[in-house]
């Protein structure tokens, strides 16, 4: 029975065994505590320690122009990021590409073809490739098999590798059993090479062995992204990329060289998106040919590139395009600086 106002004390208990009877209840709520705390620290250890044992970080594809480079990000990721076509030189940044698992994130990096640069275009572009080799941990050094085996082993070792290496002999089924055996006897022994694969980026061919020796390698860390993210790059980037890949496919000679397109607006409305881009070329006589006769060659690029680009937004798409000359845009540093070739 208690007597009202802090006086009072539990029922039943002497007042001499009131301080036994605290101390007990403060023993148990220190306990509780000591509990929580425990429990909060075999959490935290517990998910540090499989943080520890997932795999994280930078592969990049090096090769000549043309070697399949860009379908075999395309076919790792099941994704369309990087545009191709069967003229050369058809990539010219770098595109990161996201591929992550609960027990591993790689960021896999389509680079341009390696050459000899001959104007300040091509000097970015071989920047780009400077770029990922700075930053990879393991690289993918891509050929194929029809083109010559000494030059891409010219150009395999100028890279210097100081990470582990996986040769990739790519278009295998375009060849015979003995061509593949003397391509892999050719490539096993060099220095460069930590580990070789034949595969087939256009078929898919060996992909889950190639992710397997990639992991081999990888070192252990946290995601460097989100585990939703596919790319770093924006989405006006890929949209003036599908842009230049109708170029490269219904032009021809120089005119998807000597051209770049830039996305200049981009809204999103409620039934559709508006696109207005310039494709920038170089001579008023370039210019022709990409307006073809009456306007219907720029016609049919805009209609096959609104159609590509409705399937990567997955939505309805209004594209305007207009033709602009700038003179030696591709020797201008300021120019290309403007034009996103950093």
């Amino acid at each position: 029975m208690r007597r009202g106002g802090s006086n009072s004390r539990p029922s039943g208990y002497e007042p001499d065994e009131l301080p036994l009877l605290y101390f007990a209840m403060w023993a148990a709520k220190i306990k509780i505590v000591c509990f929580a705390t425990k429990l909060f620290l075999i959490i935290y250890l517990c998910s540090d320690f499989f943080l520890t044992f997932m795999k994280s970080g930078f592969v990049s594809i090096f090769g000549r122009p043309n070697a399949g480079k860009s379908t075999l990000l395309n076919a790792l990721l099941q994704e369309k990021l990087a545009i191709v076509s069967p003229k050369v030189q058809t990539t010219r940044h770098r595109i990161k590409g996201i591929l992550t698992t609960g027990d591993y994130q790689v960021i896999f990096s389509d680079t341009p073809g390696i050459i000899e640069p001959q104007y300040k275009l091509q000097e970015k572009m071989m920047q780009a490739v400077k770029s990922a080799l700075e930053d990879t941990d393991v690289a993918l050094l891509l050929l194929d098999i029809n083109e010559s085996w000494e030059e891409a082993n010219n150009i395999f070792e100028s890279l210097n590798l100081k990470v582990p290496a996986i040769v990739l002999i790519n278009k295998i089924d375009t060849v015979k059993k003995e061509k593949l055996e003397e391509a892999v006897k050719f490539f096993k022994d060099k220095k460069y090479c930590t580990e070789l694969l034949p595969i087939s980026a256009i078929l898919g061919g060996n992909k889950e062995e190639l992710i397997r020796l990639i992991l081999k390698y990888l070192p252990q860390g946290e995601p460097f992204f989100p585990e939703d993210e596919l790319t770093d790059l924006p989405t006006r980037f890929f949209v003036a990329e599908l842009i230049r890949e109708k170029i490269f496919y219904l032009y021809q000679e120089e005119i998807p060289y000597h051209t770049t397109v830039i996305v200049t607006e981009f809204k999103e409305k409620a039934t559709l998106t508006k696109i207005v881009a310039d494709i920038i070329v170089q001579r008023e006589t370039q210019k022709g040919i990409l307006l073809g006769q009456g306007g219907r060659m720029i016609k049919q690029l805009g209609t096959e590139a609104r159609k590509d680009i409705e399937q990567f937004l997955g939505r309805k798409v209004f594209l305007e395009l207009f033709v602009k000359v700038r003179p030696k845009w591709r020797d201008n540093e300021l120019m290309l600086r403007e034009y996103g070739y950093q």
